[in-house]
């Protein structure tokens, strides 16, 4: 799930539609694909609050009539969205619909339509490491025009400086904003409070402390394992852990001549402590687990603790579906060897696309507007009248509001305080190197991490190798 640099960093070349493609073999089946056309959510939307949307002092219906189709996953956070988007309809009189595509292909499928101009998605769900691809290809709108009209924003309304700092930098460049956040994330330690206690353990201050905690819970012959974490190949899969990894070792993606280097001691360290990990005190097979299967686990009772996405608590805390409720801690990440704690953040956040005509482009940011506004943020979480509501809110007001913290408490006591620790103090918008090429080098570390976790290269064969194709990339 969760970063753009200075561009002096990212001076390499423009990855284009054709090199893209080259990258993934999904490419071309995404390309082939029908549409996924999303029905109406099936849950019962609250409308309460969203009225209160009419007081901003713009004018709602200047493009009365207009048609734009948004590309967002299939997730509950969404859901909600989809489910109060009739709100925005009779608000707007614009016709909207959201399409729903899986996860591992909507990348792809956004970079074909935007370096193809053909504008079928007016925005999506993006990740936040691609706007330097798309910014650099021109081929989503700055933001800062649209913020700055008074046509066409209300800045007091909308209180831009409201939305996370973390996740706000994650969407922009150079400190111009090319994407506004809706829903996202940091990343926690989570564990079980009762076996801890039992076993006089506290969550871990240190990477030291949280290997030494794991392997004190591991108990396999009952079927209780000390932690997992993603092992799974994935740019935001095993490269969501390891980069936080990389940094709280020491690690710098860059070296004083801007050249990316991804081999060097604290690159190889923090590999090896992931590896002994995962091999001595997680469950067997993690190295191709996601996060939903550590949710999974975890709730099931037979993983102590992990670390991971704060928003997994609606999963891990779920009275429906998880045995371990009630006892359930929450706390920051653990400190390195360098004395940093570096969270993993993500966010799906919505830009514009360049390709649209200008009656399109105001649709679109009339609807980012609202889905990032507070109303919607409640309206979609604690406001929400469904079974599920978003944890992810975007801002700092949504997170303070009474309402927000009597939800969070349900899930734990230490739930709130954690996630807001988390995101004021070890979040780093440059955990990942923010280039453009970083779809090809996103792909080319998840493999050779994951080819370590299963045994299949040495941690430093695997680095050398990497280090030699990313360096043939950034050179063009």
């Amino acid at each position: 799930m969760t970063n753009e640099n200075d561009g002096k960093r990212g001076s390499g070349i423009i990855i284009g539609r054709r090199a893209l493609l080259k990258t993934t073999a999904a490419g071309l089946a995404v390309l082939a694909a029908p549409a996924v056309l999303t029905g109406r959510a099936e849950a019962a939307a609250s409308a309460a609050g969203l009225s209160s949307v009419k007081n901003a002092k713009i004018d709602w219906g200047q493009v009365k009539g207009a048609s734009i189709t948004i590309g967002v996953i299939p997730a509950g956070y969404f859901n909600n969205l989809d489910a109060v988007l009739p709100e925005f309809s009779k608000l707007t009189g614009i016709n909207i619909r959201l399409e729903k595509t899986p996860p591992g292909e909507i990348r792809q499928k956004a970079v074909l339509d935007l370096s193809s101009k053909t504008g079928t998605w007016a925005s999506h769900a993006a990740d936040p490491m691609y706007y330097p691809l798309y910014v650099k290809n021109k081929w989503i709108e700055p933001l800062d025009t649209y913020l700055g009209n008074a046509k066409l924003t209300d800045d007091s309304w909308f209180d831009y400086n409201d939305i996370l700092k973390s996740w706000s930098g994650s969407t922009s460049i150079d400190g111009k904003p090319y994407g506004i956040p809706y829903d996202g994330e940091t990343t926690l330690q989570i564990y079980r409070t009762d076996v801890y206690q039992k076993l006089g353990l506290k969550p871990a201050e240190t990477l030291e402390d949280y290997a030494k905690n794991a392997a004190k819970a591991n108990d396999p012959s009952n079927r209780l394992w000390g932690c997992a974490l993603r092992g799974f190949k994935g740019a935001g899969q095993n490269m969501y852990i390891y980069p936080s990894l990389f940094e709280a070792f020491g690690g710098k993606w860059f070296d004083a001549d801007h050249h990316l280097v991804v081999n060097g001691k604290p690159a190889l360290d923090a590999l090896e402590w992931y590896i002994n990990l995962l091999t001595k005190d997680a469950p067997k097979g993690v190295e191709n687990w996601n996060w939903p299967d550590i949710a999974d686990a975890f709730s099931q009772g037979t993983v102590a603790s992990y670390i991971d996405a704060n928003t997994s608590a609606a999963v891990v805390a779920n009275p429906d579906k998880s045995k371990v409720v009630g006892k359930i801690g929450f706390a920051r990440w653990p400190k390195g060897p360098s004395g940093r704690r570096v969270a993993s953040i993500w966010n799906w956040s919505f830009p514009i696309n360049a390709a649209l005509g200008e009656k399109e482009k105001t649709a679109t940011w009339l609807f980012i507007q609202w889905a990032a506004s507070k109303e919607v943020q409640a309206a979609t979480s604690y406001g929400f009248s469904g079974a599920y509501k978003r944890l992810g809110v975007n801002r700092t007001s949504v997170l303070g509001n009474d309402a927000y913290k009597t939800l969070a408490n349900k899930i734990g006591d230490t739930f709130l305080d954690a996630t807001m620790a988390s995101l004021e103090h070890d979040t780093d918008v440059d955990w990942r190197p923010r280039v453009p090429e970083w779809p090809a080098i996103g792909e080319i570390m998840a493999t050779a991490i994951q080819s370590s976790l299963v045994g299949q290269a040495k941690p430093k064969e695997a680095l050398d190798l990497a280090q030699k194709k990313i360096a043939g990339i950034m050179k063009g």
